[in-house]
């Protein structure tokens, strides 16, 4: 599966969350949500994945976290 068609499912998956819960819910439903829409579908995905970052010689002490990997191609930021 390419990262288009990760896309579009992950678009569509959101699409229906939106279309059954509508609008003005806190972002942490439609996260949980959105998790369980991507499993139906049979998507692999990891939540708040972290990402060390390097810099020259060092690692710094805090990493990027990830809201979604999904399929380890696509990267899908809240909001």
């Amino acid at each position: 599966m390419d990262e288009n068609e990760i896309s579009r499912i992950i678009i569509g998956a959101a699409i229906e969350v939106h279309r059954i819960l509508g609008p003005g819910l806190l972002e942490s439903i439609y996260e949980e949500v959105l998790y369980h829409e991507l499993h139906l579908r049979g998507i692999r995905f990891l939540r708040q994945q972290p990402v060390p970052i390097h810099y020259k010689d060092i690692k710094l002490g805090t990493d990027l976290r990830l809201d979604l990997l999904v399929e380890e191609k696509v990267i899908v930021p809240q909001n």
